[in-house]
């Protein structure tokens, strides 16, 4: 039978209590919290029996579980929510944390994902989990574009941009491509791609497209179009996931590591790496997923801890977090996430 969780106005001050001091207890230790330990450890005198009451009760609203035949509880997923989102304190971020956050977005490295990298670790180290990091997209102007037939079914674009990167990346051209359709599509594209950042491209292709469309052979225009699907990021990912610190989860007892595994070979295949930018993307700050709540990762029964980093445009270009067991000390990991999040923003909008 499902019951509704009690709004904590509907509970009374012991049950509150008793409630936060299982949670806090079971996070810290991963272990159950027994009746005869808290009855030490309350504000007021309160025998066992009458703890085991409470415990009771709320083990029938949904907040507590047994986990073993032992009397100590710990908080469902339901209670693990209603905790962050009602009695959760989120501690000041402490100066050595900030401080191994800002060594690693120092100016002398011109790679933002070198640097990305380096925040990946960083974080990874400083809360004992994993870390994930979604890059940008390149956003710097474009120089040249070149197409390349490497066969009947496959072809590659070369793009270049002002600031020295290139990328190359394959694709299915349209049937009855010749090479003079290429060349006459990469003269189209390079007239007007020219100062375009990746993201305003597909916009401006199709503008040109519409006004052109007689100036520009039918063949020409579909290799156009169906580059552009791939500049847009339509059906692929393009975007890289950083994963650091899998160690700190594969080692950890307190998790099932099978769950474990087949997370990491998710990410690994980066499959549904965009669901992890949408997580963040309902809003500014930092965003908690506990187990099932998390569409991402929900096999492995983890918890997420994510944040957005915007560029100057204030548009949301990426995200950072952490996943780990649901046991996570979430009132230090969420400043530590936050700041992360706004110093890569701030980052980013300073190189652009």
């Amino acid at each position: 039978m499902t019951h509704v969780p009690p709004r904590f106005d509907d509970m009374n001050a012991r049950s509150r209590e008793v409630f936060r001091r299982i949670v806090e207890g079971y996070l810290e230790t991963g272990t159950p919290v027994g009746s005869r330990t808290l009855s030490r450890e309350m504000s007021d005198p309160v025998s066992p029996a009458t703890i085991r009451n409470v415990m009771n009760d709320l083990e029938y609203l949904g907040l507590l579980g047994s986990p073993h035949v032992s009397a100590g509880r710990v908080p469902t997923q339901i209670g693990l929510r209603m905790f962050v989102d009602g009695l959760l304190e989120v501690n000041d971020l402490s100066d050595p944390d900030r401080n191994l956050i800002d060594q690693t977005l120092t100016d002398d490295d011109t790679d933002v994902s070198a640097v990305l990298d380096r925040v990946g670790s960083a974080l990874s180290g400083v809360t004992q989990v994993a870390s994930l990091v979604l890059t940008p997209k390149h956003e710097a102007p474009i120089k040249h574009i070149e197409f390349v037939s490497l066969s009947n079914t496959r072809a590659l674009v070369v793009l270049v941009f002002a600031d020295g990167h290139v990328e190359n990346r394959l694709f299915t051209p349209p049937p009855g491509q010749t090479p003079s359709s290429m060349r006459e599509a990469a003269n189209f594209l390079n007239a007007i791609a020219e100062g375009q950042t990746l993201s305003r491209l597909g916009a401006v292709i199709e503008r040109e497209i519409a006004a052109r469309r007689q100036e520009i052979d039918k063949l020409a225009a579909e290799l156009v179009q169906s580059g552009a699907v791939i500049w847009e990021n339509e059906g692929e990912n393009n975007e890289r996931l950083i994963v650091r610190g899998r160690g700190n989860l594969l080692g950890d007892d307190t998790g099932d590591i099978d769950l474990i595994r087949n997370l990491f070979d998710d990410l690994e295949r980066k499959r549904d790496i965009a669901q992890f930018l949408e997580l963040a993307d309902d809003a500014e700050g930092v965003r908690i997923f506990i187990g099932s709540e998390n569409k991402l990762f929900s096999l492995s029964g983890s918890s997420l801890v994510v944040s957005p980093y915007m560029n100057a445009d204030r548009k949301i270009i990426g995200a950072v977090g952490v996943i780990g067991p649901t046991r996570l000390n979430y009132g230090r990991i969420v400043p530590i996430v936050n700041y992360t999040a706004q110093r890569v923003g701030k980052m980013i909008a300073d190189r652009s």
